[in-house]
């Protein structure tokens, strides 16, 4: 998957800003850290931080870091019960002030993600991006990005990944720092966080190809 950086500060720059920011981040951010792994601990138990694999640049899977906020909660047959209940009241809270994204500092430090960028999705999502949306892809995914301060959960799929598709074509600093500017914002004022989410990319397209067969 080809992509052709769009000036010198995605070619040269933007890497290296990453790194040296998500390092201090998360040297200043320890006793976050700290407080909030305790907390998941009494809270929610263990494992304290989810693990999950996500498609990254060039859809190479790696594995991303969040704290957990879910329970571990099974029906009598052992199968887990669905998502809505097992996200506790605690575990809302921490998806609703990001703090549950935190430990993607560490992803970023690491170069699997960037801090401005398109946000990783599910990895069986991929057989269903369209030829052109698949360039959300040819970058490093990120933190958070340009879908997320225009709508984040409320944004149907052709929407957010059209954002996605446009950030990968046009990445400069000032574009980078608008979004992250503009996510602190969101963050501080708990917004555009939607309780129902919309449906799951597969379903979605599973549905447009069935509308489109009649």
């Amino acid at each position: 998957m080809k992509h052709k950086p769009f000036g010198p500060y995605e070619a040269f720059f933007k890497r290296f800003l990453d790194w040296i920011l998500s390092t201090i981040a998360i040297i200043v951010l320890l006793p976050v850290f700290v407080i909030v792994s305790i907390l998941v601990r009494i809270k929610l138990g263990t494992p304290i931080l989810f693990t999950q694999e996500r498609p990254g640049k060039n859809e190479k899977i790696f594995k991303i870091y969040k704290f957990r906020t879910m329970t571990d909660k099974r029906d009598n047959d052992g199968n887990l019960l669905p998502d809505s209940e097992r996200l506790t009241r605690f575990g809302k809270i921490l998806r609703s002030t990001s703090l549950d994204e935190l430990p993607e500092l560490f992803n970023i430090a690491k170069g699997d993600m960037s801090i401005v960028g398109p946000r990783p999705l599910l990895t069986h999502y991929l057989p269903y991006y369209r030829e052109n949306e698949r360039e959300r892809h040819a970058i490093r995914p990120g933190l958070t990005g340009l879908a997320q301060i225009h709508g984040r959960n409320f944004l149907m799929w052709d929407e957010r990944i059209a954002m996605d598709v446009q950030y990968a074509q046009h990445i400069t600093f000032f574009g980078d720092v608008k979004i992250i500017l503009g996510t602190v914002i969101k963050v501080i004022k708990r917004s555009d966080v939607a309780e129902k989410r919309i449906p799951p990319l597969d379903q979605v397209r599973r549905e447009e190809k069935q509308k489109s067969a009649f």
